[in-house]
């Protein structure tokens, strides 16, 4: 049985939910979200709580259970809230630059790399232009979007140079012994 499924999610102030079908619309201050679960769960809407639960005991809807729990709570949760992930990059000459909805990169490549940012999501850049700042109310989206960035140059093993999330923690690797 799912712990995290069987919590009923608080419905804050200033955010509205609505059922039409299997379709669950959240709106917020920040945007409005809507995601379509599964036939296999029952979602809720008592008063200032909804209750996700599960039509029968089989191996499927115990894993969507507690999935269709967290993805609804983090819908609330980017509503209201939002999310923010940030982003560094670290080498000689890599940068970044926002310009209107699109994310300039120069990472050492022949030719600079340009991202096209959903509607939904904002970038910003440090004075440094080495840290990107992204926000979006799409938990999923916006931890997508940073993965794909982090893809154009990841981390290199031997001296660090790349795109890495804020904090993460990188072993380098010791490079070749000098002839003795």
């Amino acid at each position: 049985m799912s712990r995290i499924g069987k919590k009923p999610i608080a419905i804050p102030e200033g955010v509205s939910v609505s059922l039409e079908g299997r379709t669950i619309k959240v709106k917020g201050p920040k945007g409005e979200l809507s995601w379509e679960y599964s036939d296999k769960m029952n979602v809720s809407v008592d008063g200032g709580t909804i209750v996700v639960e599960k039509i029968s005991d089989s191996r499927v809807e115990k894993a969507l259970h507690g999935l269709s729990r967290s993805i609804i709570f983090n819908m609330i949760t980017g509503v209201s809230q939002g999310y923010q992930k940030v982003l560094e990059i670290v080498g000689v000459g890599y940068k970044a630059q926002v310009t209107g909805n699109k994310l300039l990169f120069t990472l050492g490549y022949s030719h600079p790399i340009e991202v096209h940012l959903p509607d939904t999501m904002k970038a910003s850049v440090d004075a440094k232009q080495t840290q990107i700042t992204l926000t979006g109310i799409d938990k999923h989206q916006l931890g997508q979007l940073a993965a794909n960035l982090k893809a154009l140059r990841p981390p290199d093993a031997y001296k660090g140079k790349g795109v890495r999330y804020s904090g993460e923690r990188l072993k380098l690797k010791v490079g070749k012994a000098g002839k003795k």
